[in-house]
């Protein structure tokens, strides 16, 4: 191979290379957000279900230990079901409402920092908007025409060498 044909051959498959990936880019923009959303959605429900395992795990060993003491279903019952305490001797605290609503604010402000790390990329929004997707598209498509027409061996290179034979 001559020289300015190594060229051709690199400058034909950068510009073809970038061609395709904005053409696939733009083609598929829609595919790679369903599967980010779809990605954030198995990330969210295997949260939920792992908070839901810890919680099965809690209420198994509370039943266990219900079995085990039945004085301490007396001295859950007021706080569970809301009703008035039964030993006028014992001191049961109460929780107030701005108690319970700082709880689950700290609570829901760890899941949703969580969740933020697994959002979908900023470049592939831009990629779905329909104009953009436009534009890419017809980057891409004059990227290949370009290596095609400007970076491809002609009929003439090819006489020129059989008649120096």
């Amino acid at each position: 191979m001559h020289r300015p044909n190594i060229l051709q051959v690199v400058f034909f498959t950068v510009f073809f290379s970038i061609g395709a990936a904005a053409v696939a880019m733009s083609v598929l923009s829609d595919d790679l957000m369903q599967y980010y959303r779809s990605r954030q959605l198995l990330v969210r429900g295997e949260k939920v279900l792992s908070r839901l395992e810890s919680l099965n795990s809690d209420y198994d060993a509370l039943l266990k230990q219900l079995e085990s003491d039945p004085a301490l279903a007396k001295r859950l019952a007021p706080a569970t079901l809301g009703t008035a305490y039964a030993d006028p001797n014992a001191v049961y605290p109460r929780a107030r409402a701005a108690e319970l609503a700082a709880a689950r604010k700290a609570l829901l402000k760890e899941t949703t920092v969580e969740l933020k790390k697994q959002e979908v990329p900023d470049w592939l929004v831009r990629c779905t908007e329909p104009r953009k997707k436009i534009a890419l598209f017809a980057a891409g498509a004059g990227l290949i025409v370009i290596s095609l027409v400007c970076f491809n061996s002609t009929k003439q290179d090819g006489l020129q060498k059989e008649s120096g034979r």
